[in-house]
């Protein structure tokens, strides 16, 4: 690791921590030449599919837009910050195992709605009823019912 600060190939590590469920490492350095201290953090390079969207384009996986859609849906509920990073790490998790090149983007989308369900029912009801496209109150009213099943 290079230091920022001196541009030295010189560091060591002076603590370890793990992250956002076990997903991300920090790790604390200190430059062996300069001396500064500065926190690096590691993240798996997962492979994800290509996504389909349904006018049938490509485009690649944005963590963004997935982060954007939560936190939309999440908007003035009581869901932590580091609820909603771990949430995305499982489903970039889900994405990178699925063993395909591409897949249709309504998989996120299901893949959100799995999320959301446990993170918060209001967020839930509000991205399925986008998400689903609900056009009158008996579509709200079913997915509640399904919910208070559950």
């Amino acid at each position: 690791m290079r230091c920022p600060f001196c541009q030295s190939d010189d560091t060591k590590v002076l603590d370890t921590r793990l992250i956002d469920g076990g997903s991300r490492v920090r790790r604390r350095r200190e430059c062996t030449s300069c001396g500064e201290r500065y926190s690096t953090q590691e993240v798996v390079d997962l492979n994800i599919p290509r996504l389909i969207k349904t006018d049938d384009s490509r485009e690649s996986f944005d963590e963004e837009k997935l982060r954007t859609g939560l936190l939309k849906a999440l908007e003035k509920r009581p869901v932590s910050t580091s609820d909603i990073e771990t949430s995305i790490q499982r489903i970039k998790h889900k994405l990178s195992t699925i063993g395909e090149r591409e897949i249709p983007s309504s998989r996120i989308g299901e893949l959100v709605m799995e999320e959301l369900k446990g993170l918060d029912q209001v967020a839930y009801i509000r991205f399925a009823s986008v998400y689903r496209q609900f056009q009158d109150i008996e579509e709200f009213r079913k997915e509640i019912e399904k919910l208070m099943k559950k």
